[in-house]
């Protein structure tokens, strides 16, 4: 009988240590080495019902003065947020600070926080425990192929014929313009009845949305794709789109043979990078233990030449300089090849990717070989495309969309037209035969940098161009405009900062504005502050919504390009009041200029 005992007590012993490995293992990445967000991590309880992520971490780094470097909210709850940092004393330095702090009314409570296991890990074992979920997964592979399933990932509207899909776009935007319509109407009581009356006009619009512009090449249409580096589902080392997310526990790479938004000359290329990784000697990165080296390829093909600008990422770990400078020379000869050449590969860049410290900058591509520019054609004119610079993905479609944009501008010869968030250049060159003058601004000094070397190109002399934020600089940039301006607003999918917004409401010489949106349910918000009515802030008259078209940039996704154009109302001459801009905050613009400037 003591024996019996024995032996239970030591099977349970055992089986207590299989369960604490089997935890230990979930929290494994954490000894890694490397810097993990999980490490010193705090829970923030007691937030107000609506804020931003940004809004939290400017509170915490610059009002509190604190140091984090990752803020993650879950989706189930808004009232309480992780925030991670560097150490531990970053950490306690973080509780004390925003514990009892109030912050919108609300009091904050903050503490300690325990790493989250590792889902790749955990869904593992779960996997293995239950068989029943495993052949469930594998017979679910056998009744959708995972390159079909890949496609449904990508390129949404993929089965949909090309006429349905356009129909189905210019609906949901109308329906969305409704919204903003019906929150202008909530806002400015003044004018129902004359929203009301327009709707009438406008089939349910106050202004006129033409037609829907299809795009000229429907397969094959992106000039830019980012591919990952992995395994599939039979653990080749491939090069193609990862379909799944790491924290569902799948981080299989799929090849991209069948997607039909991918050009056969980048699918010909992602193929001999493919074998090339194959046959070396160094592993893929992996973003289970952080080792291996190929992390990711970009490619940027030209319409027009149909040149290739191959960009490879690549973890150095702890390679010597003597190590990577053989890396380098071993991708220059092999892309220097016949079968390379034959692909078009005509410019190649390598680029170290690593995790990155809060502050420290990202690192730039190194040229290899080949040309630094590759060079593509919008309107007739010629723009040489870097590895960082922005460029429309369909440039086929670009013209259509440019081109628009420059009918709903109604630009004339003595105006002056400001293109902000120009990236290199394309839109403000495109309008400069049209117009006296064009000024165009960038918060990324090497987008500023291509677009002054696009207008030589060109042999464009009345074009200039300013690095800086919109926020900061646009005012400056207007004031040296002439009488009549008009804008080209093409910001980011986040939309324009309300700053530039309140900028463009504020100088009356500002007379017309064309913005431009690839996601037009954010820019909702830039178009009710555009059209809001006067306040202590938005001190001229408000821009109205005259006329608006969509160009179908992204064939086969739920995306599509839209173009508004908006005009000033008109306000009585002996009113300045849409004139003014508080000198204080006039004279911190010009500082901030000068600084960009010079």
């Amino acid at each position: 009988m003591t024996e019996l005992i024995e032996n239970v007590e030591k099977f349970i012993e055992a089986d207590s240590n299989n369960s604490k490995d089997e935890v230990k293992e979930e929290y494994a990445y954490l000894e890694k080495g490397g810097f993990s967000s999980e490490n010193f991590k705090i829970k923030i309880q007691g937030l107000p019902k609506f804020y931003g992520i940004v809004e939290l971490k400017k509170l915490m780094n610059e009002t509190l003065g604190l140091n984090v470097s990752k803020i993650k909210r879950l989706k189930q709850s808004s009232k309480w947020s992780f925030a991670c940092f560097q150490n531990e004393e970053e950490r306690s330095k973080a509780i004390v600070a925003l514990n009892g702090y109030f912050w919108k009314g609300k009091r904050l409570t903050a503490e300690k926080a325990n790493p989250a296991p590792d889902p790749l890990v955990r869904k593992r074992k779960q996997d293995e425990i239950n068989q029943d979920v495993i052949d469930k997964k594998k017979k679910d592979m056998e009744n959708k192929d995972q390159e079909e399933r890949l496609r449904d990932v990508t390129t949404p509207c993929w089965r949909i014929p090309y006429d349905e899909q356009l129909l189905t776009k210019q609906k949901v935007i109308i329906d969305l313009l409704k919204k903003y319509e019906n929150e202008i109407w909530l806002k400015n009581p003044a004018r129902r009845s004359e929203i009301e009356a327009k709707r009438k006009l406008f089939n349910g619009l106050t202004f006129e949305l033409m037609g829907i512009k299809s795009s000229p090449v429907t397969e094959g249409y992106r000039n830019k794709c980012e591919f990952n580096i992995g395994y599939d589902e039979f653990k080749e080392l491939t090069v193609g789109f990862r379909l799944g997310k790491y924290n569902k526990g799948n981080i299989c790479v799929v090849p991209i043979r069948t997607m039909c938004h991918v050009s056969e000359p980048m699918k010909k290329a992602v193929m001999l990078f493919q074998n090339y990784i194959r046959q070396s000697k160094l592993p893929p990165y992996s973003a289970v233990d952080y080792t291996g080296h190929w992390r990711g390829l970009m490619l940027r093909h030209s319409s027009t030449s149909d040149d290739i600008m191959m960009i490879i990422q690549f973890h150095p770990q702890s390679l010597t300089e003597e190590q990577l400078g053989e890396v380098k020379k071993d991708l220059i000869e092999y892309f220097s090849k016949e079968d390379a050449v034959a692909c078009g590969i005509k410019s190649l860049y390598y680029e170290h990717v690593k995790k990155r410290l809060p502050g420290e900058e990202p690192s730039k591509p190194i040229h290899l070989m080949g040309p630094t520019h590759i060079v593509d054609s919008i309107l007739g004119l010629q723009f040489r495309v870097s590895p960082e610079a922005f460029f429309q993905v369909n440039t086929k479609a670009a013209n259509i969309l440019y081109q628009q944009a420059i009918d709903l501008s109604e630009v004339k010869s003595d105006e002056t037209v400001v293109d902000i968030c120009c990236g290199t250049g394309t839109i403000g060159l495109c309008f400069a035969k049209y117009c006296n003058k064009v000024f165009g601004l960038d918060s990324v000094a090497e987008a500023i940098k291509d677009a002054k070397a696009n207008a030589e190109l060109n042999g464009i002399k009345n074009c200039e161009f300013f690095a800086g934020k919109a926020e900061q600089i646009l005012s400056t940039v207007l004031e040296r405009t002439s009488k009549d301006v008009v804008a080209i607003v093409d910001p980011p999918r986040a939309g324009l900062h309300m700053r530039a917004v309140t900028q463009l409401r504020n100088t009356r010489n500002v007379k017309r504005l064309v913005y431009i949106s690839c996601n037009p349910d954010t820019a909702m918000k830039n178009f009710v502050d555009l059209s809001r009515q006067r306040s202590k802030t938005l001190r001229g008259a408000p821009f109205v919504p005259v006329r608006g078209v969509l160009v179908d940039m992204f064939p086969h996704t739920r995306h599509v390009e839209l173009a508004v154009l908006f005009k000033r109302e008109e306000e009585p001459e002996s009113s300045n009041v849409a004139s003014e801009i508080n000198s204080q905050e006039s004279k911190e613009l010009k500082e901030d200029f000068y600084s960009f400037v010079y």
